[in-house]
């Protein structure tokens, strides 16, 4: 029965005390299809999450008693995860997710401190992940998510602009029923250019199959005689930086195209022989322009986190294929340049390359290369390494519920979790 309220002095039936006695298997129900944060309104009843995606079930402190207790189920195809809405709460178990039809009840101590009991084990997934080109042979299909990261583009030469990080797309979720082999196509990173007016490469495309595209990122605009088309950024998943060595011609960052993916950054000053490049575009932030009052680079845009995904997707769970993988599809950090020794070096995304540092002929950092998947490579220098660096390789993650009666085969490293 529903939730029932009384007034002061109010007699009750004999019926509506046996119903009480029941509410514990009747409750009312509260149909959730996104994100939902509990309010006390909540005790004694049943959340039950419907959403397709995953969600999470947010325990605020200081809104319930010890002693209140209310139920939350899984309805949806999501993994729904209960967890403290800040650190003035701590919510523990043996399992805070839930998968399809799983449940429990979270039951309070106190108003800081609540324990979720759930009947079901948390959802446990088979993971494929590959790490160069090969086929996904499924015997057995059924329901599974897909993740893509495409290669880093690679950074550009002489004052070069930053490779943008490779596009990261995804269907989690509701995922795609696969009954067939698919072909796994792995982006390779983009190469740093060594070359006066020759962008550094664009990085390669990662696939699965017709199901999913993620493309490589743009490769780094490249110092030039007087063509803005070579010194600007290539577009790719996430854009490439233009150089800032242009001979009063002026260069623009590269665009983006992919889900997770940002545009490139621009030059520091429009039409200027020397300033900071911009930097490559990261799966989440634009590429940083280049500072035209100090000469330094843009700083490469964030790229993303594998544990935003899924919590699982750390180098404790995957040794040979994520250890000093956290974050994917960052942007490469611009060239800096500056007569009067105001530039400094300009960082890449966590992952991607830094820019080379020009301060003078005597006083050069080169460029480096990106270090995670879909990262891009910094801008190079004016005098001594003015090769930009390159782009870091792609990634494919295959996922399935262990319990889904999928039968694959294929990937680099294939771990159930």
């Amino acid at each position: 029965m529903a939730i029932q309220t009384f007034s002061s002095g109010q007699t009750l039936t004999a019926q509506q005390m046996n119903d009480l006695q029941k509410n514990d298997y009747n409750q009312t129900v509260s149909a959730k299809t996104t994100s939902y944060t509990l309010v006390a309104g909540d005790v004694g009843t049943h959340v039950q999450m419907t959403a397709s995606t995953a969600t999470t079930i947010s325990v605020p402190a200081a809104t319930f008693a010890a002693g209140d207790s209310l139920f939350i189920s899984s309805q949806g195809a999501g993994v729904v995860t209960i967890a403290a809405a800040s650190t003035a709460i701590t919510v523990t178990g043996l399992s805070t997710t839930l998968s399809q039809t799983g449940g429990g009840t979270l039951r309070f101590q106190s108003s800081s401190a609540c324990t979720f009991f759930s009947g079901a084990a948390a959802a446990q997934y088979k993971y494929h992940v590959f790490t160069s080109s090969g086929t996904l042979t499924v015997t057995t299909g059924g329901n599974m998510q897909l993740l893509a990261v495409g290669g880093g583009g690679g950074g550009g030469f002489e004052i070069g602009g930053g490779g943008g990080g490779g596009a990261v797309d995804f269907s989690l979720g509701s995922g795609e029923n696969i009954t067939t082999n698919q072909t796994i196509t792995i982006g390779a990173g983009g190469t740093g250019s060594n070359t006066n007016d020759v962008k550094g490469t664009t990085g390669g495309t990662s696939s699965i199959g017709s199901l999913l595209t993620a493309l490589g990122g743009g490769g780094g605009g490249s110092g030039t005689s007087n063509n803005a088309n070579n010194l600007s950024g290539a577009s790719g998943g996430s854009g490439g930086g233009s150089s800032a060595y242009g001979f009063f011609t002026a260069g623009s960052g590269g665009t983006s195209s992919g889900f997770l993916a940002k545009n490139g950054g621009e030059e520091g000053v429009t039409a200027s022989l020397y300033a900071g490049s911009g930097a490559g575009g990261g799966a989440t932030v634009i590429g940083g322009n280049g500072n035209s009052a100090t000469g330094t680079g843009g700083t490469g845009g964030a790229g993303i986190t594998a544990t935003s995904f899924d919590a699982n997707l750390t180098s404790t769970n995957f040794p040979t294929t994520l250890t000093n993988q956290g974050t994917w599809g960052s942007g490469g950090g611009g060239a800096s340049y500056s007569t009067n020794n105001n530039a400094q070096l300009a960082s890449g995304g966590t992952g991607a390359g830094a820019g080379a540092l020009d301060r003078s002929a005597a006083q050069v950092s080169a460029a480096t290369s990106a270090t995670m998947y879909g990262g891009g490579g910094g801008g190079g220098s004016e005098f001594v390494s003015r090769a930009g660096g390159n782009g870091f390789q792609g990634l494919v993650i295959i996922r399935y519920l262990s319990t889904a009666g999928i039968v694959a085969t294929g990937g680099q490293e294939v771990v159930t979790e």
